[in-house]
């Protein structure tokens, strides 16, 4: 027995490959994206410039495709064969128990009700709100140019109002930018509170500082080309502070509400038999004769 058990290992181990064929590592990728930008540049510096990236472009081109045809290009690694043991000093398996009533789990197994997004946004409308009107007062003595300033959005960029205009109260600006800036903040709100629950760690990281710098890089790349004019007149720094005191008071509000279970976690009952109900006991013959 014991002289079967090894010819079975020295023939396993013959079986082993000692070298294995894989792919050459070439650089003409490298040249074609050197190439590329090089192409880029010269729209900003010099034709020469972009004559000298096509050329490398092309050659990087030829250069890859002759790496795979006509024939792939390949070198041998030799293999080490390693034998894995797995130890443990645990005497039974450790398991955590996400929801220990169900079959399955769908994560997250609890979310946020609508309710939640909803008062997060409102709640974060009023500190950016607040914010951008102390911006107002500071930068240019009035109340209003933040507000009017939101209003303009939909303007052309050559009929954006002049710094009077935007210092002034206009009853219809006003109306546009409360319509403008509550569907934003809670359709934000919404998505922090779908958000939140997948971040239990630091949530208020997330919707105080990431989401926030994100969106106003955004803005910031996009604005330029939307409406430039408008651009010009939004200062940064302030614009990214009101976007952080909207993230972090809404993910405030939103994780000090009651989480509730999610749809696929409710009692198949309620989900009026939508999905399969999870494992089921296997039929016995006597089943399937009935």
């Amino acid at each position: 027995m014991a002289i079967l058990q090894r010819a079975e290992q020295m023939q396993q181990s013959s079986r082993v490959p000692r070298e294995i064929e894989v792919p050459a590592s070439t650089a003409w990728p490298l040249v074609l994206a050197v190439g590329f930008a090089l192409v880029f540049a010269g729209l900003l510096t010099s034709a020469s410039v972009s004559i000298l990236g096509a050329v490398l472009a092309v050659a990087g081109c030829v250069g890859w495709f002759r790496e795979v045809f006509p024939h792939e290009h390949e070198e041998a690694v030799h293999v080490v064969p390693e034998e894995v043991a797995i130890r443990t000093v645990r005497r039974e398996v450790e398991r955590f128990p996400i929801a220990p009533d169900q079959v399955r789990a769908w994560l997250p197994v609890e979310t946020y009700p609508i309710s939640a997004g909803v008062k997060g946004g409102l709640a974060g409308s009023v500190a950016m709100a607040v914010l951008a009107c102390l911006y107002g007062l500071l930068k240019a003595g009035s109340i209003w140019y933040p507000i009017n300033l939101l209003a303009a959005v939909v303007y052309a960029p050559s009929e954006v109002p002049s710094i009077s205009q935007l210092t002034s109260f206009h009853a219809g600006l006003f109306f546009i930018a409360a319509v403008l800036h509550l569907v934003t903040s809670m359709l934000v709100g919404l998505l922090y509170g779908a958000m939140l629950p997948m971040f239990a760690r630091r949530p208020v990281l997330l919707g105080g500082l990431i989401a926030p710098v994100l969106w106003s890089g955004l803005l910031y790349s996009i604005m330029g080309i939307l409406n430039p004019v408008l651009g010009s007149h939004i200062d940064w720094a302030w614009f990214i502070a009101s976007q952080v005191a909207f993230g972090i008071v809404a993910g405030l509000v939103v994780i000090r509400q009651n989480r509730v279970t999610t749809r696929e976690n409710l009692p198949f009952a309620l989900r009026a038999g939508i999905e399969a109900p999870g494992t089921m006991p296997p039929r016995r013959d006597g089943d399937e004769q009935r």
